[in-house]
């Protein structure tokens, strides 16, 4: 049996993986700059893109948000059930994948014409050719990305959250190699015929998928210290019944997200590079949600799965209000910096080598006309969570259907409505929206099931978190604005730096201060750690 451990707090556990996210994030920042620095933000990236999105999607569609959602709550009770602490559970868990994962790896590299068909069809401006070319490289990851996500949630269970989030840095590094070498290559990727076995291509699409290899089996060794051991095990589980059912909404929620970024992509494809930069300024959005957002759901999902094993729905009501409290605590900051820094940010980071001021300029204004969505989100996606501990698959799916209807009606209308240079920020505002709707609609529904979910109070709190964060950015765009006079730069480049680092410098510290001020319960803990350290010096 394996030896249980004591579960860690949930600040201890967020702050060990925030540290470990924020290199990642950083990492993972550095490798895109790299990218768009070297090819550019045209059709070479868009394409590369478009077929990087595949893996994750149809490992999504496959097994990966079976694994994430549904796994942890089931991996918790079998560990709370069974005399071997889950242990044989989890073995079967890793069979099924591994078969699963296998065969519709297979599927999905014969079928990559077809995938690519369904993206691009329709799209002026997409590569066929190129899209298929790198699907080819870099589809064999799914088996990757599938068992990286079911590894990481057995270690959670296991109260291990470092390693599972210092893996994706070891993905970041082997890509950082990847795009040091095609830059140092002789050469270019022809585009108008594209030859699948160009060295540089080989060296870009293969070096992406060794990325994912790699994060994946830097975990097996975790595993083998929390006492797991592997062994094949087939045949029938008594839960396969109760895992079906949960996994049969889970997938149906995949493929509606599935369809819901097969739309994005066809329209985003109608305009050179707009695909690329939404998927930048994503990028950036997640920053912030990765380091915190990400940090705070890993460590209440385990704790919410067990409350709700254990019927205590007043302690699920209670994490679920806190998770919402602190994700607008955390994270409204940030969407404040991104919303008045946004173009700033895009010119800073974004315009360099290749891809020019046109480039960073439209990242800049997806990510500040989008940065309203990053609370929502996050909330939402604590909110699917609470759904799922408690067994049920078939509300999320639900939930996600209206977004998903929202989503592709304005990513339509955008396409139909929009100058054909903003559709960048056409789809990512699109996207946004669909996450306040899912938001609003997840918290009645959750009403509705638990009862009275302290909605005031967390309303209260992310209204105080939105005065906060506007007070403090109002004076650092001031700032800013003085400070770019004052020290007379000179280039567009130069005063985005200028502006963005004073936006942050001023604007961050001084909207927690505010929260402070406005006695938001949740920031006293570190009001008062901090007093006592002044005290003491």
């Amino acid at each position: 049996m394996v030896e249980q451990q004591k579960p860690p707090s949930v600040a201890r556990a967020s702050g060990s993986m925030a540290i470990a996210t924020i290199v990642s994030r950083a990492s993972g920042l550095l490798s895109k700059l790299m990218l768009i620095t070297i090819i550019g933000a045209g059709t070479l990236n868009d394409s590369y893109q478009a077929a990087t999105t595949l893996p994750t999607m149809i490992n999504e569609l496959l097994l990966g948000g079976i694994l994430t959602s549904v796994a942890i709550p089931l991996l918790v009770r079998a560990e709370k059930e069974d005399a071997d602490g889950g242990e044989s559970y989890a073995q079967w868990l890793i069979t099924m994948s591994v078969v699963v994962l296998g065969i519709g790896t297979v599927i999905a590299v014969a079928c990559a014409p077809l995938l690519t068909a369904i993206f691009t069809s329709g799209s002026d401006d997409a590569n066929p050719a190129l899209v298929t070319a790198f699907a080819y490289l870099v589809l064999p990851g799914i088996v990757f990305y599938g068992l990286s996500a079911l590894i990481g949630a057995i270690l959670n269970t296991r109260h291990v959250f470092g390693l599972p989030t210092w893996a994706p840095v070891l993905n970041n590094v082997v890509v950082i190699l990847t795009l040091g070498v095609y830059w140092l290559m002789p050469g270019t990727i022809s585009l108008d015929p594209v030859h699948m076995g160009e060295p540089k291509l080989l060296v870009l699409g293969l070096g992406t998928m060794l990325g994912v290899g790699v994060q994946a089996a830097v975990m097996l060794p975790a595993m083998k210290r929390t006492g797991f051991r592997f062994r094949w095990r087939w045949g029938w589980d008594r839960r396969l019944k109760e895992f079906g059912g949960l996994a049969f909404w889970v997938l149906l929620y995949v493929a509606l997200g599935l369809v819901s970024m097969a739309v994005l992509t066809n329209v985003a494809l109608n305009s050179q590079g707009a695909l690329t930069a939404y998927n930048y300024q994503w990028l950036v959005a997640q920053v912030p949600y990765g380091v915190l957002g990400v940090s705070l759901l890993t460590a209440l999902m385990p704790k919410m799965s067990r409350a709700a094993a254990a019927h205590d729905t007043g302690a699920l009501v209670g994490d679920l209000a806190f998770g919402n409290r602190m994700s607008s605590i955390l994270l409204m900051p940030f969407s404040a910096l991104m919303t008045v820094a946004g173009v700033a940010i895009g010119l800073a980071v974004f315009s360099h080598g290749a891809s020019g001021l046109v480039g960073g300029e439209r990242m800049g204004q997806a990510l500040a006309l989008s940065a309203f969505g990053l609370v929502p989100y996050a909330i939402t996606l604590l909110q699917l969570r609470v759904f799922y501990a408690l067994k049920d698959a078939r509300t999320p799916t639900v939930i996600q259907a209206i977004m998903v209807v929202v989503r592709i009606a304005l990513l339509y209308g955008f396409l139909e409505f929009a100058p054909r240079e903003k559709l960048a920020v056409g789809v990512s505002i699109a996207m946004s929206l669909s996450f306040v709707v899912g938001c609003l609609v997840g918290q009645l529904w959750l009403r509705i099931r638990l009862g009275r979910l302290r909605t005031g109070y967390t309303a209260w709190t992310i209204c105080l978190s939105v005065v906060a964060s506007a007070l403090g950015f109002g004076v650092a765009a001031g700032a800013a604005w003085l400070a770019v006079r004052l020290l007379g730069t000179e280039g567009p480049v130069a005063s985005a730096w200028v502006e963005m680092t004073v936006v942050t410098i001023v604007g961050l510290p001084l909207s927690f201060l505010l929260m402070a001020v406005f006695r938001v319960p949740e920031v006293k803990p570190v009001v008062d750690r901090i007093s006592r350290l002044v005290r003491r010096r």
